[in-house]
This record gives structure tokens, sequence and C-alpha cells, in this order.
């Protein structure tokens, strides 16, 4: 298609004649057919409401149609109106756009769609089995149309993917405004979640896929690779040479953690159910061999250890074998956890053992019960095992995905003596203490040229700007510092672009207003030729509050609190955000988590400048100042040092009362 007709198709928006039917192609990694889950009436109402994109005249043919869709599928995805034109980000200067910043968030949200990068792409589901761009391709549609119509003067308003309309604003808003699944509290269970989506009134937007910050597996990457390197260490291991980590989830997010094992210097064994999702990443070169057989993969796992190699490997099977293999036969593992989808354990997020994937996908939506049966079960084996594991050596825990959580749920042996989870949240043991509270959390970039070159110079401005600001680095973070600078430095010849020309560093604030205000100079100067979008990860310092996950390590009582995701993103939003987005769920599960995200498009300018300065700030040292306020050392130095360095901010420090002075009052 020609860059004419691209644009053209861009800017008609639903198209006023009805587009041939889209046929269903086999080959995609399409989502699972969700549940029955509305009575007749309801259903009657999601028709309505699909509806309401068409003229009258084209809603009799269209009727049935969803209706199939809504029968066959458990929701109204509008196939009929998937685009003709590949699905990828472009750059930036092929979008129809009176406004820089417009043109970049279709530049995001085309990214988010890709083929590559998205788990269901004709679903629109970008992770996670459910985390979702726009409900149907009506809304993609006309959100795109809007963006190539918005001026500076227009904020684009997003309610659930929905595109409520252009509303009058100025320069300094934000263009575009995103809630995902904000439903008043007493009605975010998942059974509330599943009837609100199938009836297209609400979606579920995970971290980054609904706020269009989605940067393939390499978003994750460095994070995990972070989280193995030191989680070895707190085992008191100099080298990661000949370490073993073992873990499941080859799709979405899930499938960094081969290549995260690899970069780390360890031997990476993953299990994955989806042979599509198995193939996508070895195709990718983020698993190097896959194993169909146990005892040829152990035989495999026994070399590599024994030579000390970094290798990623999948089993191609299901991880509760994996892990009963290695436990009948006292194989030693170093590290592990589990990245299964846990938050959606009934919508295709976990997979029983002893079913094949296409009988769990069939049950799963016409015996829901009975596959609740199954997966609780399977949970019940899947712990029995880690924890004959763990009582040889293994470090386990859990990575955020509510592991945890629904493993409790299913009567796992899960609890310690004190009634506690028996394993900690990476977040309680390594992410918490030693990068969120100091403000260190993944900071991104996309170079909207779609050029690698322009990649290349970013990495390069970024490890240079790392290096100057470590010569001045206090003791307590220079560990941090001298891991990101590796990477960094390692980042291009790891190979970990999927879609978009973008790249992830773990930053504080100082680090990630320096990175892009030099970035921005870089494009005023031409040495970067088009504009930069910079955003983080949801999973960040300030983005999200998640009592089992991003605030985990919160101990004063406010761990269930919100206030902190829901402050960002208004601070975000009249600090120079290009967008911001607010949503429930995330990574641990629809209800069990509250959080925000933005987008900040920068031109070269001194407007850019500005906007870096204010925003970024902001977004970091808000989070370091909650974590300070709940008694956290490492954020109590944090915040202190951050006032130092700014004289405007002033925060409130906790004065902490000695334990023995409290003892035996009650």
């Amino acid at each position: 298609m020609t860059k004419a007709a691209f644009q053209e198709q861009i800017k008609a928006g639903i198209p006023q004649q009805l587009p041939p039917l889209k046929a269903y192609q086999p080959e995609i990694n399409h989502a699972p057919k969700r549940k029955d889950v509305l009575s007749k009436t309801e259903k009657i109402q999601a028709l309505r409401n699909a509806l309401r994109y068409f003229p009258q005249h084209q809603h009799a043919i269209l009727a049935p149609e969803f209706a199939d869709e809504l029968n066959t599928f458990g929701r109204i995805y509008m196939q009929r109106l998937r685009p003709d034109y590949e699905m990828k980000a472009r750059p930036i200067t092929d979008y129809p756009a009176q406004s820089t910043q417009a043109a970049s968030i279709m530049l995001m949200i085309q990214n988010n769609l890709d083929h590559a990068v998205a788990q269901h792409p004709h679903e629109l589901i970008t992770y996670g089995g459910n985390g979702a761009v726009f409900q149907n391709w009506a809304q993609y549609r006309l959100c795109m149309q809007y963006l190539s119509e918005m001026t500076d003067e227009q904020t684009l308003v997003l309610y659930s993917g929905h595109p409520m309309g252009l509303f009058p604003s100025h320069r300094e808003a934000p263009r575009l405004v995103i809630t995902n699944g904000m439903v008043i509290p007493n009605y975010s269970s998942r059974d509330d979640y599943e009837k609100m989506n199938a009836m297209g009134v609400t979606q579920y937007g995970q971290m980054t896929a609904g706020s269009f910050m989605y940067i393939g597996p390499q978003g994750i990457v460095h994070g995990t690779t972070i989280t193995l390197m030191n989680a070895a260490r707190l085992q008191g291991s100099k080298t990661m040479a000949g370490k073993l980590f073992v873990s499941s989830g080859l799709g979405g997010m899930s499938g960094a953690q081969p290549k995260a094992a690899k970069i780390a210097g360890m031997v990476g064994v993953v299990a994955e159910v989806n042979l599509k999702a198995t193939q996508t990443r070895y195709e990718q070169g983020w698993v190097d061999e896959v194993f169909a057989d146990l005892d040829a993969l152990i035989r495999r796992i026994d070399t590599a250890r024994q030579n000390k190699e970094a290798v990623s490997l999948a089993y191609q099977g299901n991880i509760v074998d994996l892990w009963e293999k290695l436990a009948r036969e006292k194989i030693p593992v170093d590290l592990g956890s589990d990245q299964t989808s846990l938050h959606n354990p009934f919508g295709g997020g976990y997979y029983p053992v002893g079913l094949s994937f296409d009988e769990s996908n069939r049950m799963l939506a016409e015996e829901p019960e009975r596959f609740k049966h199954e997966v609780y079960k399977s949970l019940r084996r899947h712990v029995a095992a880690i924890n004959q594991m763990a009582a040889h050596g293994l470090y386990f825990w859990d990575y955020g995905n509510a592991f945890l959580l629904e493993a409790s749920r299913a009567g796992a042996d899960m609890y310690d003596p004190r009634g506690e989870f028996r394993y900690p949240s990476y977040v309680q043991d390594i992410m918490g203490p030693l990068f969120f509270d100091y403000g260190f959390g993944p900071f991104r970039w996309v170079c909207t040229s779609c050029n690698p070159a322009d990649l290349e110079k970013t990495d390069a401005i970024a490890a240079s700007v790392l290096k100057d600001i470590y010569a001045h680095s206090p003791a307590e973070i220079q560990p941090q510092m001298q891991d990101n600078i590796h990477w960094i430095e390692s980042a291009g010849k790891n190979q970990l672009v999927v879609g978009s020309q973008a790249r992830i560093l773990y930053a504080d604030a100082e680090g990630r207003i320096k990175i892009a205000l030099a970035f921005n100079e870089a494009i005023r100067i031409g040495q970067i030729s088009a504009p930069i979008v910079l955003g983080r990860d949801h999973h960040d310092v300030s983005g999200t509050d998640s009592p089992y996950r991003e605030t985990s390590n919160i101990y004063d009582g406010s761990s269930l609190t919100a206030d902190m995701a829901i402050q960002n993103v208004i601070g975000d939003s009249f600090r120079g955000a290009s967008w911001v987005s607010i949503h429930n769920g995330g990574g641990v599960g629809w209800g069990e988590s509250i959080n925000g995200g933005f987008g900040l498009t920068i031109d070269g300018s001194e407007e850019a400048d500005r906007r870096i300065k204010m925003m970024l700030h902001w977004d970091v040292n808000n989070g370091i100042a909650r974590r300070n306020w709940a008694g956290n050392p490492s954020a109590n130095f944090a915040i202190k040092r951050a006032m130092e360095l700014h004289p405007q901010l002033k925060v409130t420090l906790p004065e902490i009362c000695p334990d023995e002075l409290l003892e035996g009052l009650f």
C-alpha cells in the first residue's frame, strides 16, 4: 500500500461503505474464546453498544455478524474493520497529522498492534492474555482519525478504548487522556470485568498495552536481567556462570525471561505450552534451543551447567511437568520463578497440567467451572514441586504475576508458620529496596524516525551521560549505575528490538532528565533525525499502587491505597506529558492494582526542555516521597539527596519510633 493510500485510510476513520468480511487466519496467535457470561438481555445490549459506531442502514448487516462474533468468541471485535495496511510503526512523517504529538501517538498505537509485538493482534491484545489497546476495530479506526485531525489546542479522551471525542484545551495540556477499567470499587471482581468487557463498556489495559507504551519483550528484559543478577548476588554468588534459572511463560512480557537469563550469563530454562509463542521467541532469537522431551532437556541442562554456558532453553510443555521432573531427579536449581499470566487464570493466562493446549482452550470456554477446578489442582501440584525444590536450595520468588495470590486461593501449601507467603515478591527482596526506593526504574524511549541509526546514537548518548553521572554518584547507588552502564553499552549487540526502534534503561530522576535533555539537544542540532517519544513502564517508582508487586515493600499499612498512582497521573498531566493514562488492573489482575503511565514527545524545542525537567522530576520523586514516608531507608536517603539537588523540593520526612518503645503497649 502506498503512503498516500495509507494516509487516506487513516483519515477516513470508520469507512462509509463496509469493507469485505475478513477471513479468520489460523496462523495468527489468537486469543482464546472467552466464556459465555451474558444473559440474553445483556447480549442484546452488547449488540446495541457495538452498533452505535455505524449508521442505522448498516445495522441489519452488522447485527447478525456481531452476534456471531459474540457467540463464537465471547467478544465483539468487529474483524471486518481490520485495516488492510500492514500494522507496524512507521516513520512519524508517514502519519497524516496536524500535531507532532498526535502523530507520535499513532506510531505508538500501531507498534502495540504490530504482529511481531502483539500477543493476539487480531483481537487487539498486546500482552498478558487480555491487555487491550482497544476493544474493537471501530475504536481503533475512530481514534486514528481523531488523532489525524487534532491540533495542539485539543485533547482526545479515551474511555476504555472508546474515543469519547476531541475537546478544546491548550498547547500545555496532554494531547490524550486515557482511562481503562475504572469502575466503582465494589464492582471490580473478575466476574464483573468479564461481563462489562463482553458488553463493550470497559477493557483491561494491562499496564503499557492500554497506554500505547509497550515496546515488545525488551521492555522487561532489562528489569528481568537485573532481577536475576541481584537474586544470585543475594544468595552469595559472585559469578552468574553456571547458575540455573527455571521459569515459565514465553508469550508477551514473559518472553523476556530466556533473553534476560542469557544476558545475565546463566542457563535459563522456560516452559511454554503454546507452540506459537515458543516458535515466535525461537525465530526472534530470544530462545536458543527448544526441547519437547524432558530427558533430553535434563541432559542439555547438565551439559550447559558443567560448561558454564550462557544459553536459553525452552521446554515445549507444561511447567508443572518440568518442576516435578526436576524434583524427582533431584536436579539442583539455583533460581526459580513463574511468569504465566495468573492475573487471568481462567481466561487463558494459565494452562493446567494434564490437558493439551487445545483441550484447555475448549474447556475454559465451554466448561469454565471444570477448567477452574483443573487450574487450581494444577497450582497445588505446581507449588508442591517448588516447595520440594526449595527445601534443597532453590531461591524462588513471585514475579508479580499473582502466582502466590492465586496459588493460595487454590489451597496450595503456600504459607509459612507465621501465616505469610513462603516466598517473597521480587519487589520485596530486589526491585523495591535496591531500585524503586532509590528512584531507579524502567525509563524508555522510541525513535520516531524508525531508523536504527538514530537508536544507535541514543544508546551512545545515554551511556555517556550515565558515565558522567557515575563519576559523582554516592556509594549507595554505584552498583545500580554500573549495571545500567553495562546494559546500555551491550544493548545493541543483544538484538533487543522487536517492532519500533526502542530502548529501555533503568535510571533515576537525574539520569532520566539528563539523558532526555541530551536527546533533545541532539534533535535540535540534527544529530538525531526526528522526534523521540519518552516513557516508562508503569512498573516503576511512582506509577503503580499494587500490594502484591510494585508496592509490596510498603509496610506501614498503606499498600492497599492508590493515592500515589492517581497523583502521578494528575501531576504528569499538568507538568508537560503528551499523554497520560490510568488503569485498573495491570500485571497482577483486575481489581488488584491501580497504575498510571505517560508519554512525552520531544522535538528539539526549548519547550521540550522545560517539559522534560518538570515532568520527569515529578514522575520519579512522587514515588520516592511516598516510599520515604512509609519508612523505607533507601527512599529516605534518596529523597534527602533529591531535596539537596533541587531547592524547590521540600518533602515531609518521617520520624521512626524505635520498636522497643512500642513493645508491650497492647
